[in-house]
């Protein structure tokens, strides 16, 4: 019976602390301010581990179809570059005050093509990366996967050639859910839509 009142005694303290750090204001938000190594230990498990377990259920399609890469290229360039860098960019403003820093897409990464699927469209929380899914489709999404796949290997000229020169994508209606309204009209009828 004591060590039940000691737990409760112990979880009480624990939760008072808890609310005190929160109500206090104790954890700093700033973006200019890193984490603890231990804080930063315990996001870095929980991301990893989270779009692991959910990634799981995203089956990619043949990513080394060229269409597929060069409209991931466009996307890529107008979306992503600012924040995920290109071959011939060593920072960028965007990328210099977000904290975590985003990954360095020109380097290769770990993450399979299901697990960067899935954080393209749904985005991360805290982060700074956005869920395209609300405005992209799958196919959209997994140009983006197949062109990120080659972006390692790239030149800085072979890039541009791929992207267009940074040129903005241009929004064609295949290439949104319909949750906007870009062309909406024309969404339902345009070719290789089964993918939403």
């Amino acid at each position: 019976m004591k060590f039940v009142i000691a737990a409760i005694m112990v979880a009480g303290v624990l939760i008072a602390m808890a609310a005190a750090a929160v109500y206090g204001g104790w954890f700093n938000v700033a973006a200019d301010e890193p984490h603890s190594g231990l804080i930063y230990s315990i996001m870095e498990t929980v991301r990893s581990r989270s779009i692991a377990k959910r990634a799981s259920e995203a089956h990619p399609p043949a990513l080394d179809d060229p269409a597929l890469i060069a409209t991931g290229a466009r996307h890529y360039a107008a979306m992503c570059s600012g924040c995920h860098l290109a071959p011939d960019q060593k920072d960028s403003e965007l990328r210099s005050g977000l904290y975590p820093k985003p990954p360095n897409l020109t380097q290769p990464i770990k993450a399979t093509a299901s697990e960067a699927f899935w954080a393209i469209k749904h985005g991360i929380k805290m982060s700074g990366m956005p869920a395209w899914g609300v405005t992209h489709d799958d196919q959209s999404i997994w140009a983006l996967v197949a062109f990120v796949q080659k972006l390692p290997g790239l030149s800085a000229t072979e890039y541009h050639a791929l992207a267009g020169d940074g040129h903005p994508h241009s929004h064609e209606p295949h290439e949104h859910t319909g949750k906007t309204d870009h062309n909406h009209s024309h969404k339902r009828n345009a070719p290789g839509n089964h993918h939403d």
